[in-house]
Formats: structure tokens, sequence, C-alpha cells
């Protein structure tokens, strides 16, 4: 234990020390190396605990903070393994992305400060078994993520989203502590240890709880209908940012959820329930929405939900197993819930480190004016590609393994002889089907507007690779990982066994491993056609020589006649009108020739069109009226002072 704290250590001291260097390429690149050494240290200590054994480590912080615990059990030490990789990554590739705003003198001290700060207070989220410290190293990964999402705070529209990104974390403190409190007040101690003690015999008191933990850490997390920061902070935020925050940290939801499971025990059946019914519901919510974006970071964002609610499928699945004594129903939903934290970590960094180079070339995230960039950046191309494969579930790579196990476990759930559970499990199998298939629409999209058929736009069609190894190399590694998960189930499945024994004793599971070999060798024959196939291509076509054929009269096609992101979607998105609010901007041709006409439509979130926005202009109506008593003016507010004194002595004594 005591590795994982000197990369802590060396994670806090790389961003301090950057402070002294004046160069700002310089003062990146040390901060790179505090990131990278500071995560090795905790990943070796996270892998031993996996494969050797719990470390628990207790701190003395006066008398305030007597004995903090530090566990590092299974649970734990695989959110470390998944936060120091991917992270790291994330920190690597910033510095490709952060050498345009370098060039043209940005100061990146605050961003050199707030990025290892961010890693260092999810690692120790994920391993403080203390009810404070937890809430204090919460609100500094809340901290140091807003001070990230606002790195161009010059721009109106980045502060908003910041804004509203914190309010929305202190609106989920609120939450914890309240469940905290609860807790505390019935232990009367802040460790988790105590507090799994008393849940275990007061089922009223452990489900409350739970709801109160479940919508705190849904708010960090992305659950609808808690999920309207997410779409708004991503964009904002530089792209390797986004894929920390989307691929890693929104993830410490998922772990509050399951910790906060781990510490009540056997949940009742309708929180298991409850939890299947929100996550199915996000899922659907979020690639709905997706599929409607034409920026392409907001697009990536809704995904993000939608993938938290596939990870709580498995999560609500797995409670289902548990409450009805279901073994392999609890395994299966487990292991696929938590495979999909890993798994969405993976695909989803690649996707918006994919995202943040298309938009370093071409300075626009507007699906709509791209274009043709596989020609011109074929490598970024080609890993997009795998990713949106790879987040629409489909083999040989790693989202199929996790939504398998998923589906597996729904289809063990129809033996549970439970007519609810039965009605669940097939409406569940139904959302989730339907939830892979739209992803299939909307990664289709994506991929074929913004890299195939013709530039749309002067951007787009002036555009060359960056080749640096800072800019591929992350997303080449991510890429790996997405193919070994996919070919090597069986491997992964073992390791994934140990973070979901915390909720199951799992005996024998050698039917899915063997399932799992199955699938492995299946995934490995289809990867070995698909490269056969296009070597097999290449050698055809190498001495074909392309000709232009006579057109009859016809001259060329131009990019105004491709498929559009609007029109891609419409014919499915015409079909659930009722579900958006659409917003429309047309200038129609009034002549003949006219010499500007411009068509556009967006989507626009009906929770928050209708619920949020109606809430927040009433709360600024009402603050608005106290304008007039904030005049500047001394004098008057000594006069209000007075008045509250007076107000509150005359209290004292009528309550005396």
């Amino acid at each position: 234990m005591e590795n994982f704290f000197i990369g802590i250590v060396i994670l806090v001291f790389g961003a301090f020390l950057s402070l002294f260097v004046k160069n700002q390429s310089i003062k990146l690149k040390l901060v790179t190396l505090g990131a990278l050494v500071g995560s090795i240290f905790a990943l070796f200590s996270a892998l031993s605990a996996l494969f050797v054994g719990n470390y628990e480590y207790t701190l003395h912080f006066g008398t305030i903070f007597p004995n903090v615990r530090f566990v590092l059990d299974n649970l734990s030490a695989f959110f470390v393994v998944v936060i120091s990789v991917m992270s790291t990554l994330g920190v690597i590739y910033s510095n490709g992305y952060l050498k345009p705003y370098i060039e043209k003198g940005k100061d990146l001290s605050a961003h050199c400060i707030f990025l290892p700060m961010l890693l260092a207070s999810m690692l120790l989220v994920v391993t403080v078994q203390n009810a404070l410290t937890f809430l204090i190293v919460w609100e500094l990964m809340s901290l140091s993520s807003f001070f990230l999402v606002i790195f161009e705070h010059e721009k109106a529209e980045v502060i908003k989203s910041g804004i509203k990104y914190l309010v929305y974390m202190h609106v989920s403190v609120v939450f914890i502590i309240a469940a905290f409190v609860l807790l505390t007040i019935n232990t009367s101690s802040f460790d988790f240890a105590h507090f799994k003690a008393v849940l275990a015999n007061d089922n009223y008191i452990a489900d409350i709880v739970f709801i109160l933990a479940f919508i705190g850490f849904g708010i960090k997390a992305g659950f609808t209908p808690f999920h309207n920061w997410l779409p708004d902070a991503h964009p904002a935020a530089p792209s390797h940012v986004s894929g920390i925050m989307s691929g890693v940290m929104i993830k410490t939801g998922i772990y509050g959820i399951l910790r906060t499971l781990d510490i009540i025990g056997t949940p009742s059946a309708k929180l298991g329930f409850f939890v299947l019914i929100i996550s199915t519901i996000s899922a659907l919510y979020g690639v709905l929405y997706a599929i409607c974006q034409h920026d392409l970071k907001r697009l990536l964002a809704y995904h993000s939900i939608e993938n938290i609610g596939i990870i709580g499928m498995g999560i609500g699945v797995g409670m289902i197993g548990l409450t009805y004594n279901c073994t392999p129903v609890a395994v299966l939903g487990f292991t696929g819930g938590i495979l999909h934290v890993l798994n969405h970590s993976i695909f989803k960094e690649l996707l918006f480190l994919a995202a943040g180079s298309v938009y370093v070339k071409t300075h626009t995230r507007d699906i709509e004016i791209l274009g043709g960039l596989l020609k011109s950046m074929p490598k970024t191309g080609a890993l997009f590609l795998l990713g949106s494969i790879a987040i629409c579930g489909l083999p040989p790579f790693n989202g199929f393994i996790s939504e398998f196990l998923i589906y597996f476990g729904m289809l063990k759930g129809l033996t549970i002889n439970h007519f609810i559970v039965f009605i669940a499990m097939i409406l569940a199998l139904a959302g989730l089907a339907l939830v892979g298939t739209m992803a299939i629409l909307c990664f289709t999209k994506a991929f074929s507007i913004i890299f195939l058929g013709e530039a749309r736009s002067e951007n787009a069609s002036k555009v060359k690779e960056d080749n640096s190894s800072v800019f591929i190399l992350p997303m080449a590694i991510l890429g790996l990982f997405i193919t070994f998960v996919g070919i090597f189930p069986e491997v992964v499945f073992d390791v994934l066994t140990k973070p979901a024994s915390i909720f199951v004793e799992i005996g024998d599971y050698s039917n899915i491993t063997n399932l799992m070999q199955i699938i492995s060798f299946v995934s490995l024959g289809l990867l070995i056609a698909i490269v056969f196939l296009h070597i097999l291509k290449s050698k055809i076509y190498k001495n074909v020589e392309n000709h232009v054929t006579w057109g009859c009269g016809y001259n060329r096609a131009n990019p105004y006649m491709q498929y559009s992101a609007s029109s891609y979607a419409s014919p499915f998105i015409s079909t659930l009108t009722p579900l958006f609010k659409r917003v429309a901007d047309i200038k129609k041709p009034k002549a003949v020739f006219e010499g500007e006409a411009h068509y556009s439509l967006h989507m626009e979130d009906v929770e928050e069109a209708y619920f949020l926005q109606p809430v927040i202009s009433a709360i600024e109506k009402f603050l608005t009226g106290f304008e007039k008593i904030q005049n500047g003016n001394i004098q008057s507010y000594i006069m209000y002072g007075l008045i509250f004194l007076v107000l509150a002595l005359a209290g004292v004594v009528a309550l005396g």
C-alpha cells in the first residue's frame, strides 16, 4: 500500500513542481512524467491487491480524523487499474492537443495543477474508507475537474457549462452527505466497516441509504434524469479532459453505487428493479439523443449516458440475482457491468481522443461541415472506426463481450420463478437490443459523415494528419486494449470475478469460461478473416487504375449532394417526434434566384426544455426581485443588519 501513496505523492509533486517552470511545453512534459510514474506505482499496488490479497493502511490526521483507513480490496483495486491506465494515456495525449494553445501563448499553469489533482483525487476516492475524508477528496475531484472544464474560460459558453457542472456536482454531494449522515447517526462512526455492521440488520435504513446514495452518485455517473450537466461539460472541456472525465471520472459514481451496495449487503427486491428500470431508461434516452446531435463531442457525451445505463443494467441484474439467491444471474450481471466499466473507459476515451484530433485539424466539432477525412487522416479514421464498432457492441471487439454477459445474465434471469422478474428481464432484454440497434445507426452516421465522402467545407478539405507519437500512440494503445479484450475474453473474465466476488460468492464458473473460450476462438477467426480480406483486396486493386467514365453530359457530384447528418437520421427520428423538442432555423428562398437560403434543425433535451429551464427561469425571476436591495449603499446594508438583529432578538424573546 505504501507504493500507492508514493504514486499519489509523485502525482501531486509533479503538479506543484510545474509551477516553477516558465516554458509551457516543459511544464506539461513534467506533469506527464509525474502522472506516468505516479500511475505506475498505483497500478502495481492495485495489481498486487488483485492477485495477491487486500491491502489496508491507516493514517492519523489528528483528533478530527484519528483513524482513516485506506483499503485496496478487489473492487478498489479494479478501479485503481482503470483510473491509472486510462488517465495516463489522456495526459500523454494532452501534449499534442495543447500544442496549438502553447504556440498561441496560453498559460497552462492552472491546467497543469488541476490535471494531476484530478487523477490523485480519483485514486483516493476509490480507496478511502472514511465518510468525512471521502467527502473531502470527492469535493477535490469535483473542483479540479471544474477548473479543467473551463480551460477556455474566455468563452462565455464554456463558463456557462462549467458553472452548470459545478451546480450539479454540489447537488450530488448533498445527497451523498445525507446518506452518510444517516449512517453516522446510526453508527456513531465515519468508518465504512461500522456502516456495514449496522445496515446488515436494518433493511429499512439500508433502502433509504441506497436511494440517497444512488441519486448522489448517479448524478456524477450521468444516469437519467440526472444527466443534464454531461452533454454540456464534455464539449466545453479539452478533448483529453473529456476522455478522462467520460472514460474514468464518471465511473467513480459507479464505484460509489457499488461500494454502497457492498455496505448494505443483500439488497431488497425493489432496489434491484429500481436500478434496472432507471438504467434501461438512461441507456435508451442517451442513445436516442446521441442520434440527433451535430456536435461530435456532444454526441459522444450522450453515448456516455447510454453506456452508464448499460453498466447500471448489469448491476441491476446482479442485484436481482442476489435478492432471489440465483448465483449465476448475480455473477453474470456483476461481471458484465464491471467489465463494461472497463470497456467503456477504453473505447470512449479512444473516441474522444480521435474527436480531439479532428478538432485540432479542422477547428470544428460540427459533423455537418466535415467529410472525407479518411483520405487525409487515415490513422485517426481507422481508430475512430475501431472505437465505433466496439461501442456498438459488435464482435470481435470488447464492447460485445460485456454486453453479451449482461444479455446472458438477463436470459438466466428468466429462470427465476417470479412473474415480476420475468417481465423485468424481458423488457430489459428488449431495451438493450434496441439500444444496440440505435447505437449502430448513430455511429454509422458519425463515421460516414465525418470520414467518408467529400469534404463539406474548406477546413475539412485542407487537413493533414499529425503523425506525432503523442497523438497516435495513446489511441493505438487503446485500440490494442479493445482488440485484446474482444479476442481473449476468458482471461479478462477470470480477473473480473475478483471484484464481482465482493458481492456474490463465485464458485465453479467453468461453463462461463468455456463459453468465453468459444467466443475467443470465433472472434479470432473473424479478425483473421477481416485482415485476410483487406490484404486480398489491396493485392487485387494494387494495379487497377481509376478512370472517369462518360456521364452522359452529367459533370460530377458535389459535396452538397451527400447525405448530411440530419438527413441520415431523419427517417428514424421522425417516428419519435414527441420525444424531442424540435428547434428549426430556416430562411426560405423568396425569389427564383435567391442569393441565400438555409435550414438547420436541432433537438433540445425535453427534460431540460420543459422542466429544468422553467424552474431556472422562476428562480432567476425571484432573485431578480432582490436587485433593488443590493444598491451598493453601506448605510442601507447596516440598516438591514440592524433589522435582522431586532427580528432575531424578537424571535428569541417570543420563543423564550
